[in-house]
């Protein structure tokens, strides 16, 4: 879930926050963080997921692949 700030409009826009609405910005980005890295250490402790890309990666490397408009959605 990362997210792309444009610093400059933050920048401007940190000033016209009250201190509870910067506390709870800095707390909702931490949360975000913290859910996105146990995420990660979840799936990089799996051998399925961990196989999984191997297969994955071999599969494109040897052009086991389909594009986009092959696939039927």
């Amino acid at each position: 879930m990362s997210r792309s700030i444009n610093v400059m409009e933050t920048a401007t826009k940190l000033k016209d926050l009250t201190v509870e609405e910067f506390k709870t910005l800095i707390s909702d980005t931490m949360r975000e963080s913290l859910e996105d890295i146990l995420e990660d250490f979840t799936a990089l402790s799996s051998k399925e997921y961990l196989t999984s890309i191997r297969e994955a990666r071999e599969d494109y490397k040897h052009g086991r692949v389909k594009s986009l408009e092959e696939i039927d959605v």
